[in-house]
């Protein structure tokens, strides 16, 4: 209906009963016919107010009713009278572009913060401080959101306490540990939408709002607010949505002369195939404004490409979906850093275990990384420089590159923390995200002095992974995150690094003596596997495998396995009727099987999808330990051989120390 005739009678309370029902500003402009929505919303929000319909801030009782409760757990509601708490004493700060006249809020909030001559700018940070700073957390756990983000929030926050700003919180999260009594001055137990937020921001009088260190869903709010006049602290809302933005990111590496992978948007699946068949397949399907690679799909042949850019669309919405060649064999490299209005102030340099094509929360991450070329190093360097000045990023960014040799390539930008910075943090002893909070607030930010050639010793993080739970699920990787959890573990060496990170996994280590069972789809990864298999031999360790992997060792490596047949499904216990070779099913579930290697080629070939799914479902619900990765089966096997499995486990201020004693 029309929402003038909606409301052109008794106005409040037919306003009030629609909020007190539960229907947001986008409903009601939906149902209304206001489009686009955004726009519609907005005309709401602007009627609701002016017929005085506001939200109440209520506080959460935490005593029972018992005795009179005066904490910070607060939240919103349109079903009360009066407020629990008091409002921001100063005026809204708005930075949409009204006419700067000298009679306008607009004008007298530009004065208050820039000038100089009219006021103190010790007196300008001291109001600042009094209006305090909303930080948005990280939202419901979930695949590719998790604590990594709420440290960072938590990190933040005690920053701006530190430096004397008022902190509010915004999260819904309970789990969290930025939604505890103490952490924060004011907290919200509110959903992070539009509307909200706003509310909250208009209240509260909040000098600015950060939305770099919750994750995806308050960085994708950065536009919104910013054009709804909310001061956004750190890199500009523009920037933000020019690097989330595919094609726009794109667009800007190529004018810079940056390397990147051949790429495209697409307005039809037609001119996606077209592309495709230029480029080569296998492409990368990759929507925009997403985190955890969600939708994200390599495509091996165009059946696939057509299924995965109908996907990616629904997850898009009105997004750009970009498709990219997919480049195989290649090194993917972690770029963490804090940067002042485009200027780097510190960063670190990580690189994946895995080849490429594994999303970097399910890689095995290396810190400092080990094993990259000098000019590989200053290419990274050099890129990661001209993007910051680019984007004039002020707080926390990630960049991740992909490298063949010294041939660098950029692979995406994300202008937020990102999963790896607690894990910098803590491996370098430097909280990255209390340096990006001062930078973000206009404080005085001084870069730390880290020397990454200087560090003594490795931090090696390990996803952990919830397959035993999820019944079905293939346990492999790719470019879509499946991990729900990490581990970090210091060595003195990279391998020994990574042999206990895998263990605080839960990983099982075989006994020499069990069996190992080979299933390695390709012959480069069986001969890249072949130097471990043949240490696996020499272990003591009884190797069989399926067919391929069998006659491959034996014809070109001498190595004896015992061969097993592939099965067709879960149901196929069955011998092979020519050789008498038992089903790989049968002798995971009735052998001394301790350990799979199952290495896929990555193709769609029916018989590898199915044999492959059923042996790495069987392992996993037989509790028996997989690998699916040929770089990490070489580095467990270097591990086995060194007896690094038996250590005894030292404290992480040793590591410190170590550093700081030289």
């Amino acid at each position: 209906g029309d929402i003038n005739k909606l409301f052109s009678q008794n106005g409040y309370d037919r306003m009030k009963s629609l909020k007190i029902a539960g229907f947001s500003d986008k409903q009601i402009a939906l149902y209304t016919n206001l489009t686009p929505l955004a726009y519609g919303a907005a005309q709401v929000r602007v009627l609701r107010k002016s017929l005085g319909v506001k939200p109440c801030v209520k506080q959460i009782d935490t005593l029972a009713a018992e005795f009179p409760a005066d904490t910070n757990y607060l939240y919103m509601t349109y079903s009360g009278d009066y407020d629990d708490v008091s409002e921001g004493t100063h005026d809204v700060i708005d930075t949409t572009g009204e006419p700067m006249t000298p009679s306008t809020k607009a004008f007298k909030n530009r004065i208050r913060s820039l000038s100089i001559s009219t006021q103190k700018m010790e007196n300008a940070l001291a109001e600042k401080q009094e209006r305090g700073v909303i930080v948005l957390g990280c939202g419901a756990y979930c695949i590719g959101s998790s604590v990594e983000f709420d440290w960072c929030a938590v990190s933040c926050v005690r920053q701006l306490r530190k430096d004397g700003f008022k902190s509010i919180i915004i999260n819904y999260n309970p789990e969290t540990v930025s939604t505890d009594y103490d952490e924060s001055d004011r907290l919200y137990f509110e959903e992070m939408s539009l509307e909200r937020v706003l509310d909250i921001y208009e209240r509260e009088a909040a000098a600015g709002v950060v939305v770099s260190v919750g994750g995806q869903i308050p960085n994708n709010l950065a536009g919104p607010l910013a054009r709804s006049g909310v001061k956004i602290l750190g890199t500009s809302a523009t920037d933000i949505e020019r690097a989330e933005d595919r094609h726009k990111f794109s667009d800007m590496l190529d004018d810079m002369g940056l390397k990147q992978p051949a790429w495209s948007v697409l307005s039809s699946k037609e001119e996606a195939a077209a592309f495709a068949a230029e480029v080569g397949y296998p492409v990368l399907v990759r929507p925009s404004f997403v985190l955890s690679g969600a939708a994200m799909r390599v495509a091996s042949d165009e059946t696939q490409l057509q299924n995965y850019l109908g996907l990616a669309a629904d997850v898009a919405a009105d997004k750009p979906v970009v498709v990219t060649k997919f480049i195989l064999g290649a090194k993917e490299i972690e770029f963490d850093a804090v940067a002042n209005n485009g200027v780097i102030l510190n960063y670190a340099i990580g690189e994946h275990l895995e080849n490429a094509g594994v999303h970097s929360g399910d890689a095995t991450v290396i810190l400092p990384a080990q094993k990259l070329y000098v000019n590989t190093i200053r290419q990274i360097k050099k890129y990661a420089t001209a993007i910051s000045k680019a984007l004039s990023i002020t707080g926390p960014f990630n960049i991740q590159f992909m490298a063949i040799g010294n041939d660098v390539q950029v692979i995406e930008c994300n202008l937020r923390a990102s999963r790896t910075i607690p894990f910098v943090s803590k491996t370098l002893h430097h909280n990255f995200i209390s340096l990006a909070t001062r930078a973000m607030c206009g404080l005085s930010a001084k870069p730390y002095n880290i020397s990454l050639l200087d560090i003594d010793y490795v931090c090696v993080k390990a996803p952990m992974f919830s397959f035993t739970r999820l019944r079905g699920a293939d346990p492999t990787l790719g470019v879509e995150m499946a991990s729900t959890g990490e581990v970090a573990c210091f060595g003195d060496d990279a391998v020994e690094a990574f042999i206990q990170a895998m263990l605080a996994t839960g990983f099982k280590i075989p006994t020499p003596g069990s069996s190992v069972l080979l299933s390695i789809a390709s012959d480069e990864y069986r001969r890249e596997f072949a130097e471990a298999a043949l240490t696996l031999n020499k272990l003591g360790f009884k190797l069989c495998g399926t067919p391929g992997t069998v006659k491959f060792f034996k014809d070109h490596y001498n190595l004896d396995l015992l061969e097993l047949r592939k099965p067709v499904d879960t149901a196929d216990h069955s011998a092979c009727d020519d050789t008498g070779a038992p089903s790989a099913l049968t002798y995971i579930k009735e052998s001394d099987v301790e350990l799979v290697v199952n290495i896929s080629e990555g193709t769609t070939r029916k018989d590898e999808i199915s044999s492959g799914y059923v042996i790495r479902r069987t392992a996993v619900d037989f509790g028996i330990s997989l690998i699916t990765n040929v770089k990490c089966a070489d580095w467990l096997v270097k591990a086995l051989d060194r007896q690094l499995y038996q250590f005894k486990a030292k404290s992480v201020t040793e590591f410190y120390n170590l550093h700081l004693n030289d």
